[in-house]
């Protein structure tokens, strides 16, 4: 199929997701290295990916709300592309990409497409269930007659994120990270859960770190896990940037976080991750690379909650109830870190 000169994609947030679209910027770019590529991203999430060699990025500030909205138009006003892809179903979104003109508009399949998505596009990405959220994105080049076939990020850390990461985890001492809140917060496990686990840790003479970001929330949860320890670890809560987490990611073994952001910075580095599932599942939105080391109760969820088992619910449900990550216990996520610990040759 002959290239297209200019490509937009629309995926605004969130964190996770924005490196999930990070494989297809590769993918478009080395089978198309001509084509102009436009990425209409999230503010915050800007940070993280705005510097994404050859790609042209229009921020948008959601909380803005309707000038936000502006923005974007009069940043793209004049201007029409080839193929808009609309990889975001939320009705904002879709009312955002009523400011971006293009002749082909290719969407979600009709069971996975929700808020009046059908109408802001005309054409759609195969129909299929079960595919990880990364293969679902990766999938918008296929209209276009392209094919993901390697999952490649890449996503540019400076090096002064690299230099503080290294002076805030000296050495070869290897090292867990813990990232123990998710902006949804029925997926949070209990702060003494997580730091019994700490505690375990560090007595194998393992470096562990609290990470998060400078929200009240994350401080809170941070606090309540550190007067639980009995060991206490580094606490790097609201000190690091994006940029410098995916620093921090970089020199750790193994990351241990609910369902969250950080779980998909720390796949795109090559980090393990010790993901805890219950409200959500792992097969779709878990580390892609690797869920060997994941604790994945979904299934236990869906039947105590939903009072079936997960593959009779939608792919994709989320299961977010009071109580519902309390299903994992300390033990199981013990093991799974002496797994990891063993695979690495560390334990």
């Amino acid at each position: 199929m002959t290239a297209a000169a200019s490509i937009c994609l629309l995926r605004t947030s969130a964190i996770g997701d924005v490196t999930h679209v990070v494989p297809l910027v590769r993918t478009l770019q080395q089978a198309w290295p001509n084509t102009a590529l436009t990425w209409v991203v999230g503010k915050l999430e800007h940070k993280l990916v705005g510097d994404l060699p050859d790609v042209e990025f229009i921020t948008f500030d959601k909380v803005a709300g309707w000038a936000g909205m502006r923005a974007v138009r009069d940043a793209l006003r004049g201007r029409r592309f080839d193929a808009l892809l609309q990889m975001q179903v939320a009705m904002r979104s879709n009312l955002l990409s009523l400011g971006i003109k293009a002749d082909r508009r290719i969407g979600y399949d009709h069971a996975r497409a929700k808020d009046l998505h059908g109408l802001v596009i005309n054409e759609r990405i195969p129909a299929r269930s079960g595919e990880h959220v990364l293969d679902a994105i990766g999938s918008f080049c296929e209209p276009l007659g392209l094919k993901q076939t390697s999952v490649q990020w890449g996503i540019p850390v400076p090096d002064e994120a690299h230099a503080w990461a290294a002076e805030q985890l000296p050495g070869d001492t290897p090292t867990l990270l813990v990232s123990p809140t998710s902006s949804h917060t029925l997926r949070n496990w209990q702060p003494e859960r997580y730091a019994a686990v700490m505690d375990h840790v560090a007595a194998r003479g393992w470096r562990v770190a609290l990470v998060g970001g400078p929200s009240a929330d994350e401080r809170a949860m941070a606090d309540a896990v550190l007067a639980a320890c009995q060991r206490m670890p580094l606490d790097l809560t609201g000190k690091d940037t994006l940029k410098k987490l995916m620093a921090l990611l970089g020199r750790a073994q193994l990351l241990l976080t609910p369902d969250s952001g950080p779980m998909h910075m720390a796949n795109a580095v090559g980090t393990r991750v010790l993901g805890l599932h219950a409200a959500s599942n792992p097969d779709r939105s878990g580390p892609y690379s690797d869920r060997r080391w994941c604790v994945n109760k979904y299934d236990e969820a869906a039947r105590k909650y939903l009072g079936k088992p997960a593959s009779e619910i939608p792919w994709g449900s989320k299961i977010e109830y009071p109580g519902v990550m309390d299903l994992i216990g300390v033990d199981e996520v013990i093991e799974r870190y002496q797994a990891a610990a063993r695979d690495l040759k560390l334990l």
